[in-house]
């Protein structure tokens, strides 16, 4: 179809796979389209047709191992440096925090795993350490808008205005911040939402504003939570746990706010943008802003196709 999307750029934004990969798995005859096979690089499919890999490239990739570690403070991410651990350092039988099925999976050779958004030495949390290519673009990648939640502890009076300017109102090495969700949640600590990751950003944020770093701890990578990993602990990234649900930039006639049927709620707590799905069907959603709306899985879609 001309005025459909090619098939490897939707592949990508689906997060399957890099647009490369998704080429090479196109011309092999691993892709089905709607049930059939496509082998054509360059073919263009509608931005909504379902989209499996076959078989053998499942199981590829679901070979490619992503874990989750809690990393504790004097433990470098992924530069070595003289007296101090590595991260990968960590992955090991015994700080293993894994239950059920997850269990049976091998453990990932430490040399094979490659650090998805570095953390400070001195700072701790939630760590991504990947085999997978796709899950390093999605978290680091040049175009990558990832929430990470950190909770910081500091030192130093903590007014509205410093609030205020580590929101929206700072400069680093030349460049704007992009806007950061800031909250004062108690006494001397502070909750910050990024969505890029520049060198020591947070602890350089909090200088500008006359406050001091005590502690840092990541605790959330988009959907991803630290939950309950003990210091030192990883686990593998769970069957059907996502960084994100995968953003397409579909022209706005192809967005959900124009495919969505749209019935009356009486209900103030409805999102804007949403104002024809039942709150049930709205619980199921991922968010979204703007112009940018978000892939659905097939199943999702056939039901909200029967909304009168």
């Amino acid at each position: 179809m001309d005025d459909g999307i090619r098939l490897s750029r939707l592949m990508a934004q689906q997060g399957l796979c890099s647009r490369r990969e998704a080429d090479r798995l196109i011309s092999a005859g691993e892709v089905l389209v709607d049930g059939r096979v496509v082998n054509q690089l360059g073919s263009r499919v509608h931005p909504l047709a379902k989209i499996q890999l076959s078989s053998q490239a499942q199981q590829q990739r679901a070979s490619l191992a992503t874990v989750l570690l809690h990393k504790p403070p004097g433990v470098v991410s992924n530069q070595p440096e003289k007296g101090y651990p590595e991260a990968v350092s960590l992955i090991t039988r015994n700080n293993r925090a894994d239950a059920g099925v997850q269990r049976q999976m091998p453990i990932p050779k430490a040399r094979s795993l490659h650090v998805a958004g570095r953390l400070d030495i001195d700072s701790a949390g939630l760590l991504v350490l990947t085999q997978d290519g796709t899950v390093a673009r999605t978290l680091i990648g040049p175009d990558s808008r990832i929430e990470k939640e950190y909770h910081v502890g500091v030192e130093g009076d903590i007014t509205p205005a410093a609030i205020e300017q580590l929101r929206s109102g700072l400069i680093l090495d030349g460049r704007p911040l992009r806007p950061a969700r800031i909250t004062h949640a108690r006494p001397g600590q502070l909750e910050f939402v990024l969505k890029e990751g520049r060198k020591r950003q947070i602890r350089r944020m909090c200088e500008l504003v006359d406050l001091s770093v005590r502690t840092l701890v990541r605790v959330r990578i988009g959907r991803v939570l630290l939950g309950q990993l003990r210091r030192s602990q990883w686990r593998h990234l769970a069957n059907g746990e996502v960084f994100c649900w995968p953003v397409c930039t579909h022209s706005p006639d192809l967005c959900f706010s124009r495919l969505i049927p749209r019935r009356p709620i009486d209900s103030p707590s409805r999102p804007s943008g949403y104002s024809g799905v039942s709150i049930p069907l709205i619980n199921m959603l991922p968010t979204y802003a703007g112009d940018h709306c978000r892939q659905f899985p097939s199943k999702l879609w056939a039901l909200l196709s029967q909304i009168p």
